[in-house]
């Protein structure tokens, strides 16, 4: 009778252990089952990322590259590897982002105004920056100045304007290509100021200059720190920066607007892209990190040298930037009757 007795208890005891041990094995199997899918609750990013530039090594858009993705390496705790596909206006690059996984681990680094200019000037585009990316933010501008020689007997632009004006269509313009914004900026110049002039192309700044600095060409758009060292030795004069604010890099040096031409505006945007379908998450969490790197003061001054003036800019504004210097450039290639290649 005592052992009958005993049983229902002993069956309770029993059952509440059954159920604590289903219960623990249970959660150890789901916390099993979610260490079995790797990546599946990871934070981005997890691993080295990409970052393709349409540039060759060394130059002021490789440095840029370069310096941004050092601080987000740093930020992000992953390595940021630049990769430069230069050539073709910058299709080549652009190309061969747009072609990678859109898992957020390629991204490309671009000169949007120049990537505008080529798609009205190359005819074979094998990708297109409107079309095969989305925005992530812009990163900075590198505006152009224009440079005259030394000897060249004018101090502003509106003196510049005059001299050419004396002599319609005997004066040279350097550019460094037909179709660069070098050429195009010249162009926009001519059509604003009413000038008539001859259009020199050379292939870079290096072969140009020395021709500006005879005389052979009277005046040239180039980047800051393409001349700069020319300025200062008095080989050059610099008239202008076609930015929509002064170059912290010359402070003194007014903008087109300033000096008394309006309408003479190229920034020379270059922003952080990625291929179309790239996670969104990814995208919020590179904004994220480019943000708070540009606002850097190292960062700044380390690109200050070099005539770049880091800028964040949302995803959004770059969206409106992108179209607005496509259609501005397009409309500036048409009117200069530059012949697509």
């Amino acid at each position: 009778m005592q052992g009958t007795n005993q049983d229902p208890g002993r069956r309770a005891v029993a059952a509440r252990r059954a159920a604590w041990l289903r219960s623990t094995l249970g959660a150890a199997a789901l916390a099993l089952g979610l260490g079995a899918a790797p990546g599946a609750h990871a934070a981005y990013p997890e691993k080295p990322i990409q970052v393709v530039i349409s540039f060759p090594p060394a130059g002021a858009s490789d440095v840029m590259a370069r310096a941004i993705g050092q601080k987000l390496g740093a930020e992000l705790k992953q390595s940021i590897i630049v990769e430069n596909r230069p050539g073709a206006g910058g299709a080549i690059g652009m190309s061969v982002a747009a072609r990678a996984s859109a898992d957020g681990y390629t991204l490309y680094q671009g000169g949007v105004t120049n990537l505008a200019i080529a798609a009205s000037v190359y005819k074979s585009q094998q990708a297109s920056l409107p079309d095969d990316f989305v925005p992530v933010a812009t990163v900075a501008y590198s505006p152009h100045m224009l440079v005259v020689p030394a000897s060249l007997p004018v101090n502003t632009l509106g003196e510049l304007i005059e001299y050419i004006k004396k002599k319609p269509g005997q004066y040279n313009f350097a550019s460094q290509g037909t179709g660069t914004l070098s050429h195009l900026e010249s162009e926009l110049l001519m059509m604003k100021a009413g000038l008539d002039m001859v259009h020199v192309p050379y292939k870079g700044s290096s072969q140009a200059l020395p021709d500006v600095i005879n005389g052979s060409s009277v005046m040239f758009f180039d980047s800051i720190p393409g001349s700069i060292a020319l300025v200062k030795a008095g080989k050059l004069k610099v008239l202008a920066v076609a930015s929509s604010e002064r170059s912290s890099l010359l402070p003194d040096v007014p903008t087109f607007a300033e000096a008394g031409v309006p309408g003479i505006q190229a920034n020379n945007v270059f922003a952080m892209m990625a291929p179309k379908g790239t996670p969104q998450a990814a995208i919020d969490t590179m904004a994220a990190a480019l943000k708070k790197v540009l606002a850097l003061p190292d960062l700044q001054q380390q690109l200050a040298a070099q005539g770049i003036e880091t800028h964040f800019a949302p995803a959004a504004d770059l969206a409106k930037d992108i179209a607005e210097e496509y259609k501005s450039w397009g409309e500036v290639v048409k009117a200069a009757k530059i012949e697509p290649q």
